[in-house]
């Protein structure tokens, strides 16, 4: 794909989409919106892409969205909320909107969070699977020091991360928090040495892609993500369903003989 506020890559099976605005600390426009969805979007329909890591250029992950748009809604009252379409319209409906379509998409997304991280970026993360942190990142919630409030699902998920109070704290405050400080009340995953981040979240994304079965990533994710938002006896019962499904896939009768047979797994996704 052609742009000029997303990079785009596909090797060994992970596709990599990097926000690209470095001279801004990638701060957030209508364009790399629709940029970064179309990226999504690629990544999500091209079978041969196993995993997705998303990234920021240069120092920062991504700042927030950019102080000029900003400005330019004083007037209006207007948001950027229209610059975002939900992924996949059969999704439930807490996945079609602004940021939180992202569980919708049916491969493992990591960030890597190389910088700082502050607003809608912090909200960008926050709805990816999992969150591999340069050891000079920082998160910063900074809604209430820009007159806003919790936006885009971020109250909802900040909560489930780091707990009601801490989420309080983060959210009143817009304190800087550092990578030891998000790693220890989980808002980061791993904490790697800033040369090091991307090697280590292409490690374990191709780790994905060679030695799992993408069906079973891909139904994970629906049922972990989907489980905020049912009781245990709902999903024990979507497991069963599933269960009883995956007996029938090529992926369970490749994951059975590649075991037996002593060899690497050549899953296909079925």
């Amino acid at each position: 794909m052609t742009n000029s506020q997303v990079c785009y890559d596909v090797t060994r099976a992970v596709a990599t989409i990097m926000l690209n605005r470095p001279e801004r600390l990638n701060a957030w426009t209508p364009t790399m919106a629709v940029e970064f969805r179309e990226a999504m979007e690629e990544a999500n329909n091209d079978p041969q892409v196993r995993a997705i890591i998303v990234t920021g250029a240069g120092k920062g992950f991504c700042s927030g969205v950019d102080m000029n748009a900003l400005e330019g809604m004083t007037s209006s009252g207007k948001t950027a909320s229209k610059s975002f379409t939900p992924l996949d319209p059969a999704a439930r409906e807490d996945f079609q909107h602004p940021m939180t379509w992202l569980p919708s998409v049916g491969k493992p997304i990591i960030a890597a969070i190389n910088g700082a991280a502050a607003g809608l970026g912090l909200a960008l993360l926050l709805f990816c699977d999992l969150r591999f942190a340069s050891s000079n990142a920082a998160f910063v919630t900074s809604f209430s020091k820009r007159g806003l409030i919790a936006e885009h699902g971020t109250s909802w998920m900040l909560t489930r991360l780091v707990g009601h109070s801490r989420a309080l704290d983060l959210m009143f405050s817009s304190r800087r928090v550092d990578a030891d400080e998000a790693y220890r009340i989980g808002l980061a995953d791993r904490i790697c040495a800033p040369e090091r981040l991307l090697d280590e979240a292409r490690e374990y994304a191709e780790n994905l892609a060679a030695n799992v079965s993408p069906r079973s990533t891909r139904i994970m994710k629906r049922q972990l993500w989907d489980a905020l938002f049912v009781d245990l006896a709902t999903s024990m019962q979507e497991a069963d369903h599933e269960m009883r499904e995956s007996l029938k896939s090529l992926d369970f009768k490749e994951g059975v003989a590649h075991f037996l047979e002593k060899r690497p797994a050549k899953f296909v996704g079925g």
